[in-house]
Parts: structure tokens; C-alpha cells; sequence
């Protein structure tokens, strides 16, 4: 088989940027009394072994981080992340430091599949402490980062102080937007009985989330900011959108109107279901992927890669033997001649001979000839000695 070095301007190496859309909607399911979050408007599969479980085993609106254990018998052997302790002080981040120092050397340690994702929604009323505030007091210094971008983004400033005033953060894992969040393109709606009543959009592309309905008093008002890298949104507006409708979004007692700081929290009151029932919630943005691609060109020169160790390349109708015995050895005769398979439109003569080969993969090697990678036509292609070919293969990492 022959072995081919690619040339200074055989390989190229570019980055993809991709912008894959997101769509989350957060409502309350008087059907089943719960709420939920649809992750891109798809409804949930049901496993074959067990139809009250989903395929993914993961509740609607998760994404299964590494897609184990799909419409597997739940009842059955499942896969399982294991390490086995040994000098290497390896565990997992769920076993704590005084539990493993307990664990004989040579246990095997284990986790579950599937581990899964959603977004989250953090509600916090004003001056509620700073016990109940850790993941708002973790990004003071991230708030005041993006500072440049807008006023609004301070910590404290005239504008607000977010150690102190009523706070919403909706936090999206990094698996939903990949590097960070598309400026421009985050996008919340507030429904009422399934109707419109507000929305919010970074149309500056500055991290602002201006009201873009209802137009009124607070058209264009700055409800919230996005942290485009770290994919958190925090908002903070605390006016009526609507004044037409109450409901007891945070508070058991007393039924307020809905305001933007209230987006997707659901209180529980007891004794009673969860509130609010009449109100759904909706989010949808780009993530930015960056996809290292690999293009390498792959030659066929002439009158080369013609001959084929194949069996079938000879013409085994030969009538001289084609393997020879002498004593104790069985040795392929060297006179066999190749089959010919030229094309001839005519049944007799035949196409005059010519060494043709079909070429149907293409093997990638590395430095030490190990196989790394295999190419394939979708089509095997003729290869005569008159033609060259040059294979164009992507491989994106």
C-alpha cells in the first residue's frame, strides 16, 4: 500500500463559528401539577421498556450531558461512571474529602448516568441577606467587568444596588450556548393566559434588555443584563407590565401584579398547588460554537495507484494454475495475469487491457504510520493510469 506525504499546501486549518438557536418555555402543567420547561419546542419520547419513562431518561426541558443510558430498560444494567481509588487521590467531585480519606485503598468508586441540565431561576426579594445572595455576591467582580459595555451592569452605582435590591437570575448551562451567548439576539416574553404581555430584547447589543412591549410609560426601560460569557441574565425591573392581572408570584398572601424580576419563579404554597397558574414564561437566544476544521487535499497521480493486491484483481480463469505446489510450499504463480475489466461496448473483441483500480477509502496516518482517521467516497472511483484525482477531506475536531 502505498504511503503518500501531504505538501505545505495540502492541509488547511479553520475555525467554524456556528450560532445555534435556543428556545426554553417555562409553565405550569395542571395536568400533571408541576412545573415544567420545554427545551426547544420538541415533546418528550417514552421509553420502549417503560412508557412512563422518558427515552433520555431526563425530565422535559433537560439535555443529557453525555446521552448515556438512551431508552435503556431502567430495570436493567445500566451504564455507570467508576474510578477506583489508588495513589492518585482520582474520585469524583460528589465524594467529599473526609468521606474518601474512609474509603479503603482499592474500592471502586461510582457514580450515575445520565447526568443532566437546565436553566435555573434564582428569585431574590429585596434586602433578603446575604446568606440567601452567595451566587449574586459571586459576581460582583464579573458585574463590574462588563461595566464598559453599560452603566447598568455595576453592582452598585445610582442605578441600583444588587447586594440590597429585588433580583431575578436565570442561569443557563454552558452545554445550551457553548462559548457564550450571541449579542443581540436574547429575547424574553411574559404570557398570561397564554397571551403576550411583555418582552425584552438586547437590541443595543450592549447586554441591555430594553422592554420592547407593552409600549407605554416604560417602553425602552432597562430591565435586566446578560452575562454573555458566563450565560447568566439578572433582571431587575420591578414595574407592573401589565396591570390588568394578579397573581401570587411571590407571595402566598396578597396577589401583585407581574413584574419582569418575576420571570419563570414559581412559588410554592402549601397547603394548595404551585402558583402561579395562569402565567408562562419564554427564552430564546444564540450560542456561539467555534468548530476546529481540518481540509486536507489528497492525491492520485498518474500512473499511479493502479495495481491491487486484491484477490479478485487477478483473472483466476486462467487456465494455467494459479498457485503452484512444490513439495511442502504453495506459491502463487507470478504468470497470472490481471483480469481485464475494461469497458467494451461490444461482447467480442474485448476493450484493449489497461490496469484499473476503484478507489473507495482514503487512510489518514500520523508521524509513527499509525491509522488516525479513514476517509470514504460515497461512490467507488476508477483510477486508470491516464487519470489523476485529487481528494478533498474535511475533518472537523
Amino acid at each position: 500500500m502505498p504511503l503518500y506525504e501531504f505538501g505545505p499546501n495540502d492541509i488547511f486549518i479553520n475555525r467554524l463559528e456556528t450560532h445555534p438557536t435556543c428556545h426554553f418555555l417555562r409553565y405550569y402543567n395542571q395536568t400533571s401539577t408541576s412545573v415544567e420547561t420545554a427545551y426547544d419546542k420538541v415533546l418528550p419520547l417514552f421509553n420502549t421498556h417503560d412508557p412512563t419513562i422518558k427515552v433520555d431518561m431526563v425530565d422535559p426541558g433537560f439535555i443529557s450531558l453525555y446521552e448515556m443510558n438512551v431508552d435503556r430498560d431502567p430495570a436493567g444494567d445500566l451504564i455507570y461512571p467508576f474510578v477506583t481509588k489508588q495513589g492518585s487521590l482520582a474520585a469524583f467531585k460528589t465524594i467529599s474529602t473526609e468521606e474518601f480519606n474512609t474509603i479503603p485503598f482499592g474500592t471502586m468508586l461510582t457514580g450515575s448516568y445520565p447526568m443532566s441540565a437546565s436553566i435555573s431561576v434564582d428569585y431574590q426579594a429585596a434586602f433578603s441577606g446575604l446568606a440567601n445572595r452567595r451566587h449574586i455576591f459571586a459576581l460582583k467582580n464579573t458585574f463590574n467587568y462588563y461595566k464598559s459595555l453599560s452603566d447598568h451592569y455595576a453592582f452598585s452605582s445610582s442605578l441600583g444596588d444588587k447586594a440590597e435590591q429585588e433580583i431575578n437570575l436565570v442561569s443557563i448551562p454552558s452545554i445550551f450556548y457553548g462559548s457564550s451567548i450571541e449579542k443581540g439576539t436574547v429575547d424574553l416574553r411574559f404570557y398570561v393566559t397564554g397571551s403576550l404581555v411583555g418582552q425584552l430584547q438586547d437590541t443595543a447589543r450592549n447586554g441591555e434588555l430594553r422592554q420592547i412591549l407593552p409600549a407605554g410609560a416604560h417602553a425602552g426601560d432597562v430591565a435586566g443584563v446578560v452575562l454573555y460569557n458566563e450565560g447568566i441574565i439578572s433582571l431587575t425591573g420591578s414595574w407592573s407590565i401589565t396591570l390588568t392581572h394578579t397573581e401570587e408570584y411571590v407571595t402566598c398572601a396578597a396577589p401583585v401584579t407581574p413584574q419582569w424580576n418575576y420571570w419563570g419563579y414559581y412559588l410554592e404554597c402549601a397547603p394548595g398547588p404551585t402558583v402561579p397558574l395562569s402565567s408562562s414564561w419564554s427564552l430564546e437566544f444564540n450560542g456561539t460554537n467555534y468548530i476546529p476544521s481540518i481540509t486536507m487535499l489528497a492525491h492520485a497521480p498518474k500512473g499511479e495507484l493502479n495495481h491491487s493486491n486484491n484477490p479478485t484483481y487477478l483473472d483466476y480463469n486462467f487456465a494455467g494454475a494459479s498457485i503452484v505446489s512444490a513439495g511442502s510450499e504453495y506459491v502463487e504463480n507470478s504468470e497470472t495475469p490481471i483480469k481485464n475489466i475494461v469497458h467494451s461496448p461490444y461482447p467480442d473483441p474485448t476493450g484493449s487491457f489497461a490496469k484499473e483500480t476503484y478507489i473507495t477509502k482514503i487512510g489518514i496516518y500520523d508521524d509513527a504510520n499509525n491509522l488516525i482517521a479513514i476517509a470514504k467516497v460515497a461512490n467507488p472511483v476508477k483510477k486508470t493510469e491516464e487519470r489523476d484525482f485529487t481528494f478533498k477531506i474535511r475533518m472537523d475536531i
